[in-house]
């Protein structure tokens, strides 16, 4: 009796100790995900819960299968920059991902197809690089009246390999007033419909001043029509906004408060406006439009008449071409300052600008410094391995320093590139077309290479238009924190841009919150390996959400860093130079590839962090 009574007390012992670790764990608060911090409206369950997840999922995007089939890679001794690339297809095809992905995994397996079968060919038919006709060309032009693709009333001017920072393209003509104006068109050359990148239109003030002259700004898309009108002169506008620097419209064309009171009809305010106005009928002109760092700006027999901001996915790389319409004869047309790449077989000193290698004795490098470049961006990338590229830190492989460039939609560049490629072993390419939206994901894949490929203590990211003094940085970090840390020129207190028409526009979709968490300004940061090796996880696991600003969504991810793993140290340095050079600067930015072969000059001869004009 008495055993059989233990034996029940026992059992009842049991059962209530069971009772109690049950509600006692059901009680304890549970980890928060970073997905779940970033969409704390949906609930992330698991299966084991009868629940469906809402974590992103892997969706098939068309083209990615063929980037990253195996037989459709180099042999392995050319397929160096194609390290990081092998890495990203999850990435790639994340549910959540970025807007433009679907479209630049999709052109950038045509442009992949077309670069293969020219390599292809190339190899097979033992090719004479010194017999290369160069398609990429620093200027094109068509003189008195004649043009190149001459088509009805449509004049075609062929810009072999896109625009960059600082090209032009320069018109002589004198306007036809028969017409009521005439249209500029930069296009990209694709297709039945091809993209117009810019929109120049210009109407003509008529007969005896019957209309008001004005000059509207806008592009073009298949899929979306036209975008928002920009005009000039923009009657009441408060849109003070620059572009590198510049107005939008010229001030002079601006009618004064008591103009705008007065009759429109007034032929006096007509011939105030007329004598302002840059174009007339029967007046010959010389109008150039530059392509510049922000937008587009136009100046007409010498003075700046209108400026054009960037508009997403329309970008100056893309433009092949360009096109007018309407009332105009052509005196003359002029591209200059095209992109155009050095000659890798007439170049001397390859050998002391190729990476270096990384010497097998070296377990971690010190640092791996990323580059955000663009696919005809040769001379910039020159600039830099005969600047500080030659740094002794980056000579004898304690630094690691990797272009990391999309594909273009031209194949002639992406030839050049990749002879450029195979010659410096500095280059890594990205399985998507180089679109602006997608810059995030060149993060992401410098901390792949950083972690993964080139294992690192610190990791950074730069612009292929900054100078960086890495002797500097290297002095700067063995004074900070190898855990936790974010350095550079850190924003502590930053709102989202919600303004639609800014580049940085973000919407309360995108992020809700009135303020940023801490970030460090895109043109140069550093941050420890173990914060890298967070943001390739999370992204990895689909636990990190992807967001369009690469620099505010390292900070962004960085929080979330701090939220689960340990502290982080927010390190300011004023002397990273966001807007341009500054005295003692530790990274100017900005700086063009004159201006950056100045500035290592300098610090050769003078041996001082001095700007150059």
């Amino acid at each position: 009796m008495k055993k059989w009574t233990g034996g029940v007390l026992i059992i009842g012992l049991t059962c209530i100790l069971l009772v109690s670790y049950y509600s006692f764990i059901q009680k304890q608060p549970q980890k928060q995900s970073s997905y779940e911090f970033f969409h704390p409206n949906q609930q992330i369950t698991s299966k084991s819960q009868n629940s469906t997840t809402t974590r992103p999922h892997l969706v098939n995007v068309d083209g990615l299968d063929y980037l990253f089939n195996s037989t459709h890679m180099p042999k392995e001794e050319e397929a160096k920059p194609l390290l990081a690339w092998g890495q990203m297809r999850l990435l790639l095809s994340r549910s959540d991902s970025l807007p433009e992905t679907a479209q630049g995994i999709k052109e950038a397996a045509i442009a992949w197809k077309e670069l293969k079968s020219k390599i292809d060919e190339t190899r097979a038919s033992k090719f004479d690089h010194n017999k290369v006709e160069k398609n990429c060309s620093f200027s094109v032009s068509a003189v008195n009246g004649s043009v190149l693709f001459p088509s009805n009333d449509t004049v075609i001017l062929g810009i072999p390999c896109g625009l960059i920072e600082d090209s032009s393209i320069t018109l002589i003509a004198i306007p036809d007033g028969n017409q009521d104006g005439f249209q500029i068109e930069f296009v990209g050359l694709e297709g039945k419909d091809p993209p117009v990148i810019l929109h120049y239109n210009v109407v003509l003030p008529g007969d005896n001043f019957t209309k008001e002259p004005v000059i509207i700004q806008n592009t073009w898309t298949y899929e979306f029509g036209w975008g928002k009108d920009e005009r000039c002169p923009n009657h009441g506008s408060t849109n003070n906004v620059k572009v590198d620097g510049l107005v939008k419209c010229n001030k002079q064309l601006t009618r004064s408060s008591t103009d705008e009171k007065s009759n429109a009809s007034n032929v006096n305010d007509h011939n105030h406006m007329s004598s302002n106005f840059p174009f007339s009928d029967g007046s010959l002109f010389t109008a150039t439009i530059w392509a510049g760092e922000e937008g587009f700006y136009a100046t007409v027999n010498g003075r700046h008449e209108t400026s054009f901001a960037y508009r997403e996915k329309l970008e100056p790389w893309l433009v092949s071409g360009v096109r007018v319409k309407g009332g105009l004869h052509i005196i003359s047309a002029l591209a200059t300052g095209l992109p155009v790449s050095e000659d890798v077989d007439m170049v001397m000193d390859v050998e002391d600008l190729k990476a270096p290698l990384i010497p097998k004795t070296s377990k971690r490098l010190l640092l791996l410094i990323g580059v955000f470049s663009s696919g005809n961006n040769f001379k910039r990338r020159m600039a830099l391995r005969r600047s500080w590229m030659q740094y002794e830190a980056v000579r004898s492989g304690v630094v690691a320093v990797r272009f990391f460039i999309g594909l273009h939609k031209n194949k002639q560049v992406n030839f050049e590139l990749w002879r450029e490629a195979q010659a410096y072993q500095d280059i890594q390419l990205m399985p998507f077309v180089d679109y602006y939206s997608l810059l995030t994901l060149k993060t992401i894949a410098i901390c792949i290479m950083g972690t993964k490929i080139l294992p690192a203590k610190y990791v950074m990211k730069t612009d292929d238009d900054a100078f960086v003094r890495v002797d500097e940085i290297l002095a700067s970090l063995k004074t900070k924190t190898s855990d936790g840390l974010l350095y550079g020129l850190v924003s502590l207190d930053s709102k989202p841009q919600r303004d639609k028409d800014n580049k940085w526009y973000i919407s309360t979709e995108e992020w809700p919150n009135d303020s940023y968490p801490p970030w460090a300004h895109s043109p140069g940061y550093v941050i420890s390996r173990d914060i890298a090796k967070f943001i390739v996880r999370g992204h990895q696991e689909r636990n990190l959400k992807l967001f369009k600003l690469e620099d505010v969504a390292v900070g962004i991810w960085i929080k979330q860093f701090k939220k689960q793993i340990r502290q982080v140290q927010y390190i300011n340095d004023d002397r990273f130079c966001n807007s341009g050079c500054e005295p003692n600067y530790i990274l100017a930015h900005y700086q063009n590839p004159r201006m950056i072969l100045c500035l290592w000059e300098k610090m050769q001869k003078e041996h001082k962090p001095d700007c150059c004009d």
